[in-house]
């Protein structure tokens, strides 16, 4: 069997979609294998690049997989800062036009289906009376509420006050990350340099891949080039993510 065939199944299976909700029907991998389809292409490597090969993929699939989970918590971050202002900007009017908290926390759960769950606690808790907890609601309006319940301040000036907060943070958020794209461009093409280098050298005929899988120094050198680009990567992240935008 082709070797490069194994590779392209790993690859596949590597890139396996995730169900999407209320669709007919969903392919899905078992749990064992969702939970380590990362060593997939590892394994499949080992009788094509050798030993050492099979572990500088092991350690560039995880690479991959660590950078791709630090762009998702971003993501995630900014998309519930965001959801936290609007839930936020949504209260303040409802209160401002003389609705009561819990009345107002109720209108803005029915207005925007994806806090109402959020929502839920933060009303249980103002209806029997308690204080709320992070847990129930965004922590920014859990924290306002309960500056505003304590003290007797007015409600819609301090979940405006908190709305503000909210907004300047996702404000510098988006230019960090707008100033931090070159910098992460950068990282990206220094770790890509490595593959494309191999790449042209099998166009020139040196034959690269052969002495990298072929020899026992070819072997070392996959593995510590695949470390010093996880090395790289992790740095640039360390580098870059040190200033929290919210």
């Amino acid at each position: 069997m082709n070797p490069w065939f194994l590779l392209s199944c790993g690859a596949g299976l590597a890139c396996w979609p995730r169900p999407i909700a209320g669709a007919p029907f969903a392919w899905r991998l078992p749990q064992a294998a969702r939970a380590g389809w990362w060593l997939l292409p590892a394994m499949l490597a080992l009788p094509v690049l050798g030993f050492g090969g099979a572990l500088a993929t092991l350690v560039l699939t995880l690479t991959t997989r660590q950078e791709h989970r630090h762009r998702t918590r971003a993501k995630t971050e900014l998309a519930e800062a965001e959801l936290t202002a609007s839930v936020l900007r949504t209260m303040v009017a409802e209160l401002r036009a003389g609705a009561h908290p819990v009345t107002a926390a109720e209108a803005t759960a029915e207005a925007m289906p994806a806090a109402s769950g959020r929502l839920r606690g933060l009303i249980a808790a103002a209806r029997l009376g308690g204080a709320p907890s992070p847990s129930d609601a965004p922590p920014a309006l859990v924290n306002a509420w309960a500056l505003a319940s304590r003290f007797g301040l007015p409600m819609a000036d301090v979940l405006d006050a908190a709305r503000r907060d909210v907004e300047a943070g996702i404000g510098f958020g988006r230019r960090l990350k707008a100033k931090m794209a070159g910098p992460r461009a950068s990282a990206g093409v220094l770790a890509v340099l490595p593959l494309m280098c191999v790449l042209l050298g099998e166009g020139m005929g040196a034959s690269p891949v052969r002495v990298l899988t072929g020899t026992g120094a070819g072997q070392l050198l996959l593995v510590v080039g695949s470390a010093l680009i996880w090395g790289g990567t992790a740095w640039c992240r360390a580098l870059t993510g040190r200033v929290a935008p919210c």
